[in-house]
């Protein structure tokens, strides 16, 4: 009998009365160890590796059942001596390579060195290394995006079987002898059978020339406890199955196409959410179906087709076969994911925020319209009314459910998804900021694009501006920024458009910090002009009854346009920015805690926030900067683990049933805390870790109004704080 090693999803554990099984005499056994995990044990001589491995619960993976065809039971000796398990193993402890692995031609090379492990007999003491690519459960391989340490646990797995030649007596079906066979050739015990494995069944079997591959999807919580369907079958031996793990954002749809065997990451790719044609933000789109006849099902409808084309993107560019995507995770905020299951979504758009349902969902690929015929979708679990699924999966790749410091978990985005807490408990909530710290309503703003502002400085003294944009190294400032921004975004961009553009958010975050630090802004956010003999004038202009700050004029042999920060956009960043601080202390009152110990900025424009400036313009609280940090995508992430491991499911879904949830919308403290926030970095609150950083200015009050004074002159960086290029 052979069959995969240690197969946590299929619920069985070494068989010890294997050794019964295998060739030998009474001599004495030979002595195995396998490294790294150390397991060792007497085999009878003769028995192969791969049948040793099972038997001692070494983590030795295999497809094919001992056919010599998948190359994944590969191991390489070790020769020497071993004090440490008193063996001397020497090159003729394995029997020699033979006629199979001569003619050996998978895709995963055999080199001189290792050894198929179905097929080397054990002959005396050995010590034996399994490398990660020959371990189900080894390391996983991290390309595009970082899934930490976990242990492979898929929850669809491979098993070649053989179907014996039909006859006129057999009166089983087809389905019910692969079940058997399963059962007979790799010890898994397979309840029933999906329609999706029922229409290629024939078909399979005939081409296969009664050898096939069959798919077992697993259910079920914990590992011994789960339960085998059989999900897909196809003629041959098939030694990959492959995984997407999709973030539906209100913005973008991010996916990630992996290897369920080895956790690598094949291809990663993105797109614009085109329901963003639609509305902006996640109420305008509610609005839209309440306001439109068959809103809803055209919202379902374009996500659902930017999911299709995201999935043939990513096959594409992997050069995979979209039939063999078995595993597909979806996460995403409450609105988007009762969109893309056709759900209503007006109930979310109105207090009590009822969710339809707020535990994880399976469907099938085809009923969501996905290429992938043989694909079971998992739908994360939500957290409550507006923190959903995608928060979720941030907390579980975030992990501040297993730190014992206190840490403050923020998804900024047109509604920013906030999570505080510990291992002794997490709360939650969200914030709607709207999207103006993506660049939408902000008078020269857009989204992160070639050619948009994204770092952004300000000479205290002058006033002058000096910039970075997406696609160009180079600073405003540097020689040749003009001539290389040009050349950049021609060829960065699909549009016509070349040269500066516009501020993208992380810009917009850091042009106002700016403004405040220099003096521009004053602490309640008004751009106030010196007088016109000062030469900071020049950079402050008229614009109707307020004033805007000029960022960036073309040169004059150059088109393009003058980008300025006017107040209307001051006013739009202070209204988001108040509302996530003001999410952020409601949590931190009402978990009774003073302020976090570290800060996780998740989503892609959190990768890119400068913590310092973030801080001064009050979207977090008065923390250590060295305790900020990126936690980059960080949904993806959580999507990627729940794709490769059903423990990682259950972890996420034990983790959302004890998050305590706070509604924002229907609190009344929230509303006093938002007025507080709305002052640069904030109202009452102190900032002394910040203070220790860089030197914030003074609040004064010029004239009767709140605005900063002409005469001054701005902030004074403190020497330990390094301005960035």
């Amino acid at each position: 009998m052979s069959g995969r090693v240690v197969v946590v999803a299929a619920g069985r554990s070494p068989d010890s009365e294997a050794l019964a099984m295998t060739p030998g005499s009474s001599a004495r056994k030979p002595h195995v160890v396998f490294t790294p995990s150390g397991r060792s044990g007497a085999v009878a001589e003769g028995t192969t590796v791969l049948d040793a491995a099972r038997v001692l619960g070494v983590d030795l993976d295999s497809v094919c059942g001992g056919r010599g065809i998948c190359g994944r039971c590969q191991v390489v000796p070790s020769l020497g001596s071993f004090p440490k398990w008193a063996i001397e193993a020497t090159a003729d402890a394995l029997s020699p390579s033979n006629e199979t692995e001569a003619a050996y031609a998978g895709r995963r090379p055999l080199t001189s060195a290792a050894r198929l492990g179905c097929q080397a007999a054990i002959r005396s003491d050995a010590v034996l290394d399994v490398p990660p690519q020959s371990q189900l459960h080894g390391p996983v391989v991290r390309k595009s995006i970082d899934v930490g340490d976990i242990v492979l646990d898929p929850m669809t797995t491979l098993h070649a079987v053989t179907i014996p030649a039909p006859t006129l007596d057999e009166r089983r079906g087809l389905a019910q002898i692969v079940i058997e066979q399963l059962g007979a050739e790799w010890s898994v015990a397979v309840g029933g059978t999906l329609p999706s494995a029922l229409g290629g069944l024939h078909r399979a079997v005939a081409a296969g020339d009664g050898l096939i591959t069959a798919a077992v999807r697993w259910s079920g919580t914990e590992p011994l406890d789960r339960t085998g369907s059989l999900a897909a079958v196809w003629p041959g031996v098939v030694t990959t199955a492959l995984g997407i793990a999709v973030d539906i954002g209100s913005t973008t749809v991010a996916g990630h196409l992996t290897d369920l065997q080895t956790g690598e990451v094949l291809a990663s790719a993105g797109r614009m959410n085109p329901q963003i044609r639609l509305g902006e933000d996640l109420m305008s789109r509610v609005s839209y179906v309440m306001m439109n006849a068959g809103g809803d099902a055209e919202l379902t409808a374009l996500v659902r087709d930017a999911l299709a084309e995201l999935v043939v993107e990513l096959c594409t560019d992997a050069e995979a076969d979209p039939e063999m995507v078995v595993e597909v995770v979806l996460v995403g905020n409450p609105i988007m994911i009762h969109i893309a299951l056709g759900i209503d979504p007006t109930p979310l758009g109105q207090a009590p925020f009822t969710l339809a349902t707020d535990s994880a969902v399976e469907i099938e690929g085809p009923q969501l319209g996905l290429p992938c015929p043989a694909a079971r979708v998992y739908v994360g679990p939500a957290i409550a009314g507006h923190v959903g699924a995608d928060t979720a999966a941030a907390v579980l790749a975030g992990g501040p459910h297993r730190s014992d410091e206190i840490t403050l978990l923020v998804d900024v985005g047109t509604n920013a998804e906030i999570v505080l807490g510990s291992s002794a408990g997490l709360w939650a909530a969200s914030s709607p900021t709207g999207p103006a710290f993506e660049g939408a309503q902000i008078s020269c703003g857009l989204r992160a694009t070639p050619g948009a502002i994204e770092r952004v400085r300000i000479d205290p003294q002058t006033w002058a501006p000096r910039f970075r944009v997406i696609g160009c190294d180079l600073w405003s400032d540097d020689p040749g920024f003009d001539d290389a921004v040009e050349r950049t975004v021609a060829v960065g961009s699909r549009s016509a458009a070349a040269g500066v553009t516009g501020i993208c958010g992380s810009g917009i975050i850091e042009v106002i910090a700016e403004m405040f630090l220099a003096g521009v802004l004053s602490a309640e956010g008004v751009i106030a002009a010196p007088p016109a003999c000062d030469e900071r004038s020049a950079r402050v202009i008229a614009d109707g009854r307020t004033f805007s700050y000029v960022v960036y004029e073309p040169p004059p042999h150059r088109e393009g346009p003058t980008i300025t920060v006017t107040q209307n956009d001051v006013r739009a960043v202070q209204l988001a920015k108040a509302a996530l601080r003001a999410g952020i202390d409601l949590l931190c009152e009402r978990a009774d805690i003073r302020a976090p110990q570290q800060v996780q900025l998740a989503g892609a424009f959190g990768a890119h926030i400068d913590p310092v400036r973030a801080m001064v313009l009050g979207l977090i609280g008065d923390c250590d900067p060295e305790a900020v940090r990126s936690v980059g995508n960080a949904a993806g992430t959580g999507a990627v683990r729940a794709l490769l491991s059903g423990s990682q499911r259950a972890e996420m879904e034990s983790v959302v049933s004890e998050i305590r949830k706070i509604e924002t919308a229907t609190e009344p403290r929230f509303q006093e805390l938002f007025v507080a926030a709305m002052a640069l970095p904030h109202a009452t609150a102190p900032n002394p870790l910040l203070g220790a950083e860089i030197e914030l200015p003074e609040r004064t009050v010029a004239h009767g109004t709140d605005a900063r004074r002409p005469s001054d002159t701005g902030a004074r960086r403190r020497p330990r704080h390094r301005r960035s290029r």
